[in-house]
């Protein structure tokens, strides 16, 4: 038998059915899948486990079940007895600007706690991070949230970012409005792909305002956007983040009354000690 089917059939008959399995599993898979593999562990061992509809266990499928439920009932109390004598680990995914700028601060008070933590980091955006920590790669990822999270996995809202434009410090442009007011934007765009959150709150503010305007450089961190924007090619489109702007060779313009972007952190299943305080220390940062 497949270890991994049985882990499924433990959760479908724990749970009561697939759809209600799926909500419960602490990593991202989708109905079809579950569905899919409940039907190779049934012809594996040829018999039907359960019923659908109504969703009962068959005689076999309740002996299937009395037999895996230990092991797959206490496989988190077991690993909380490891990991409380192993040294401690964290591993998070983050934006570059917040593991450049703002957790090395953060992590030093870490280890007031926890002197000895052995530290992971993973540089990525929001569908990485999902990824991650999908797969149980990282424990905390840090990344924009736009709705319900995907099945399996956890959120909390940390703070939410207006956008901003960046413009070189020369630069003649004094407010955004100006530049709504054109026929036309010369100006080249300089922000994020168009599969990014920020591109497509600015694109949905734009069309509030019937103005268009297309991105003409595209790349994937903020300090790329300020680095173009400093050498002069074109205005940036990005959050206004603690940081951001502060280089003496750009300025900021508010967006206002465009949407902003909330960040937040995301995770699978119960957090370990370690990134429950990670967690707190990330929203006293914040709150300070």
């Amino acid at each position: 038998m497949n270890i991994h089917h049985l882990e499924l059939f433990y959760y479908v008959a724990k749970h009561g059915g697939i759809a209600a399995a799926v909500r419960a599993i602490p990593y991202g898979i989708q109905q079809p899948a579950v569905s899919g593999q409940m039907a190779k562990l049934e012809e594996s061992l040829g018999v039907k486990l359960f019923q659908r509809r109504p969703f009962t266990l068959s005689t076999a499928g309740a002996e299937l079940f009395r037999f895996v439920e230990p092991f797959f009932a206490n496989l988190d109390a077991v690993a909380g007895k490891i990991r409380g004598r192993a040294v401690p680990q964290l591993r998070i995914a983050a934006p570059s600007l917040a593991l450049h700028d703002h957790l090395p601060d953060l992590l030093r008070r870490m280890r007031v706690k926890f002197p000895d933590f052995r530290l992971h980091l993973h540089e990525a955006g929001q569908a990485d991070a999902e990824r991650l920590v999908q797969a149980q790669e990282v424990d905390l990822a840090i990344t924009v949230i736009e709705k319900k999270p995907r099945a399996g996995l956890r959120s909390q809202p940390l703070v939410e970012l207006p956008l901003v434009l960046l413009v070189p410090r020369a630069h003649a442009l004094k407010d955004a409005a100006e530049l709504w007011r054109r026929d036309s934007i010369e100006e080249t765009l300089i922000t994020f792909p168009e599969s990014e959150p920020v591109r497509a709150r600015f694109q949905r503010g734009l069309e509030e305002r019937g103005v268009e305007w297309v991105g003409g450089i595209e790349v994937n961190s903020i300090r790329l956007i300020e680095c173009y924007v400093a050498n002069g090619f074109g205005i940036g489109l990005t959050v206004a983040a603690p940081g951001v702007g502060s280089s003496p060779e750009v300025r900021c313009i508010p967006l206002e009354d465009f949407p902003r972007l909330t960040i937040g952190a995301v995770w699978s299943g119960e957090l370990t000690p370690i990134a429950r305080q990670f967690l707190a220390e990330v929203e006293a940062q914040i709150s300070a």
